[in-house]
């Protein structure tokens, strides 16, 4: 029988064992409050401890300070002994190799990267250090199968790894167009959803580029290119929203105006319309 474990039970921690669970795999989902986790979905075991029967796969999930989690896993590790399981990190940001280096085996060790929602979208990234072996992402490939995802192999820890670098990348033209007062939070996002978002969903990227002839776009690239937001700072007004508290919806403020809004509702709303678009995506594949 495949068993995982997955440490920490907020928000993320919680989706990434449903999505186990929904799977058959046995998960076990652990937290310093088992008791108070309250409606788990089926096939979730909460616990204190991790699992005495050694896991196939552990997946930490815990807050994202790299103390707590190197500690997390070299616990697990000092637990399983010297055949233990395949040990991920879920963090988005912070740099894996550091994790790893404190590691008795660091072979076993890979980055685990979810999106939110986690229990929505199929695609997960595996983010192999220096000595990942090619035994630890085979296992992980294939337990994240065992769940319906995906994974998708980056072979470095590069930071943010693949997906995040590609957000971060058009973020940083966003906020710099809406620091000159070029487009409103609205306009960029109704540019998102109704322009880029439809053609990436159908062809990707790339292919999309290739769908419409590269002559265009390679010369429109001497334009544009030159033009774009080159520095390597974070954007100025958007490092100060953090100051102000405005960390979205949850503050009450973000990019957008929260307040008298019921936030809760939002995002089970937006979870409900990314999981109709997914399974039109995957019944027109």
């Amino acid at each position: 029988m495949t068993r995982v474990a997955v440490i920490g039970a907020g928000v993320m921690g919680r989706a990434i064992a449903a999505t186990f669970a929904k799977g058959g795999v046995a998960t076990t989902l652990v937290s310093r409050n088992p008791d108070g986790l309250g409606a788990l979905d089926d096939g979730i075991v909460p616990s204190a401890t991790p699992p005495s029967e050694r896991p196939d796969l552990v997946i930490e999930a815990v807050p994202e300070d790299l103390a707590i989690k190197r500690d997390c896993l070299r616990d697990i590790e000092r637990r399983y002994g010297s055949d233990g399981p395949v040990l991920a990190s879920n963090t988005s940001g912070l740099p894996l190799q550091e994790i790893a280096d404190t590691l008795a085996n660091p072979d076993r060790f890979i980055g685990l990267h979810y999106f939110f929602p986690a229990d929505e979208l199929p695609v997960v990234e595996i983010i192999r250090v220096a000595e990942t072996s090619d035994s630890a992402v085979a296992t992980a490939s294939a337990v994240l199968a065992r769940s319906g995802r995906e994974g998708l192999v980056v072979p470095e820890p590069v930071p943010g790894g693949l997906v995040n670098r590609l957000q971060h990348a058009i973020l940083h033209e966003a906020y710099d167009l809406m620091s000159r007062g070029l487009a409103t939070p609205a306009d960029i996002d109704k540019a998102a959803r109704w322009l880029l978002g439809p053609r990436m969903c159908i062809s990707g990227l790339l292919e999309q580029k290739d769908l419409g002839g590269l002559t265009g776009h390679i010369l429109a690239q001497r334009t544009i290119v030159p033009d774009l937001c080159h520095d390597a700072a974070p954007n100025r007004q958007v490092q100060a929203m953090l100051e102000r508290g405005e960390t979205g919806i949850a503050a009450g403020r973000g990019f957008y105006d929260w307040n008298g809004r019921d936030g809760d509702q939002a995002v089970r709303s937006a979870a409900r319309r990314l999981r109709a678009l997914l399974t039109f995506l995957e019944a027109n594949e």
